[in-house]
């Protein structure tokens, strides 16, 4: 999965190869030409559903007359390279203060006093300012202004740990700025991780390099404009939301991705509180054990992750994890040298470094104690690290850059050593160097 960008403050067009992941937003010229855009990235008190069977099932007419109301249009007014134009994206009724929950993408801005068009089912319009935004959730929260009570009616928040793949679900947002459409599907995967932007949004040349777990896979039709906007189980209550779909054209492809229910659970109240939320963060990137790395390093098992950069001053840092070096061999050829695997966190298994992702954002908190199981040298140890606070965009030292491409048997033979043009790569290996090969291998078949 990738992400393309047409964009807007800052945001580029980045085509790689033939594949791309765009973040559902739309943006409309003022002039009226429709225009296309693709985003590098793509409930305080709400009720908690305690399955998602199909028990109480509605049909989708009655599901659509049940949260209709509750889904809303995002918009504001933005400057491009072609003059103003009209930002649109989608979100949802939160809870009876008035708050909405939206994508970050969607309204991502350098204003400290930003302020939004939120316009309901009937045409009515109200104003809405950012309280707060996560990039590395791409969730944001906007409070109404202004607001009737009677036009607020929070949709209800299921539980996304208990969907499955089959189970069906509903897309409801603005795409091409068409308000209140809805589509249908199914949860075609789970588990997914949507990838960093290679380019800040917001026009930071740093790029947000973490990448987003637990993602749904659905085959629900997402298109530009149905950015954070809700996916809905057959009761009409919130699973996930939209935020990116993979695709060779911009738009629907069969294949798109929601934020899932559970990662607002824990986010959005803080966003209320504070503005921001705090992900728990080891300071390190690393390289799944392939089996060319497997055999390179000596190693009977294909298992766990090698650790092969570590942020200065991070947690990894601080309490004594090495990184793997890269170094020539006896017959001149690139090898591994050292380097921490880590093959468990708190006792659970890791095969894969998405798994460590996955379950330090899931499971724990800044401040909590992990422990982990290494490999060192060939022997196994244990080592307890305290979590701190993810840097910030603008603070992160971003050790992926600087990562070297250890282990990796898919390069193009038009790879070189000497900085050439990387458009002469094959779309495989342009797709596994921003995504990874287990992303790419995904999608390639491989």
């Amino acid at each position: 999965m990738m992400q393309t960008a047409h964009s807007m403050r800052g945001y580029m067009r980045i085509v790689i190869a033939t594949i791309a992941v765009c973040l559902a937003v739309n943006l409309i010229a003022v002039n009226g030409n429709f225009r296309e855009s693709y985003f590098i990235p793509v409930n305080a008190q709400s009720s908690q559903s305690s399955n998602t069977g199909t028990m109480n099932s509605l049909s989708l007419p009655d599901l659509f007359s049940k949260v209709q109301n509750s889904v809303v249009q995002v918009s504001d007014v933005v400057r491009t390279i072609n003059g103003e134009g009209t930002r649109l994206g989608s979100g949802f009724v939160y809870d009876n203060e008035g708050h909405i929950i939206t994508n970050n993408h969607v309204v991502q801005t350098d204003s400290q006093n930003a302020q939004f068009d939120v316009t309901f089912s009937d045409g009515n319009a109200y104003t809405a300012r950012l309280v707060g935004s996560d990039p590395y959730s791409d969730l944001a929260v906007l409070k109404l202004q202004d607001v009737p009570p009677n036009k607020l009616v929070p949709l209800s928040i299921a539980n996304s740990s208990e969907i499955r793949v089959g189970d069906t679900v509903i897309a409801i947002g603005n795409p091409f700025g068409l308000a209140g459409s809805m589509t249908t599907g199914i949860v075609s995967g789970l588990a997914r991780i949507l990838p960093p932007s290679s380019e800040n949004p917001s026009g930071n040349s740093v790029p947000l390099s973490f990448p987003i777990p637990n993602i749904i896979q659905t085959d629900a039709a997402i298109n530009p404009g149905n950015s954070g906007g809700p996916l809905l189980n057959s009761k009409g209550e919130v699973v996930g939301i939209n935020s990116a779909i993979f695709s060779t054209t911009g738009v629907y492809s069969g294949v798109g991705f929601a934020i899932p229910s559970d990662t607002i659970n824990k986010i959005v109240p803080s966003l209320i509180r504070t503005g921001t939320f705090q992900h728990p963060y080891l300071g390190v990137v690393g390289q799944n054990i392939t089996p060319s790395l497997a055999k390179q390093l000596g190693l009977h098992e294909e298992r766990g992750f090698l650790i092969t950069g570590i942020t200065p001053g991070g947690p990894a840092d601080k309490y004594g994890l090495r990184e793997a070096r890269q170094v020539t061999s006896d017959t001149g050829r690139a090898a591994i040298a050292g380097g921490d695997i880590i093959l468990k966190i708190n006792n659970q298994d890791v095969r894969k470094i998405d798994d460590v992702l996955s379950y330090l954002e899931k499971q724990t908190n800044v401040g909590d104690t992990v422990h982990l199981t290494i490999s060192r040298n060939g022997a196994i140890q244990e080592v307890d690290v305290v979590l701190d606070a993810r840097p910030s965009p603008n603070d992160i030292q971003n050790v992926a850059t600087i990562q070297p491409n250890l282990g990796n048997s898919q390069q193009s033979p038009n790879d070189n050593n000497d900085g050439g043009n990387s458009n002469d790569d094959k779309p495989y290996d342009q797709c596994a160097r921003i995504a990874g090969n287990d992303l790419c291998g995904f999608f390639f078949g491989r």
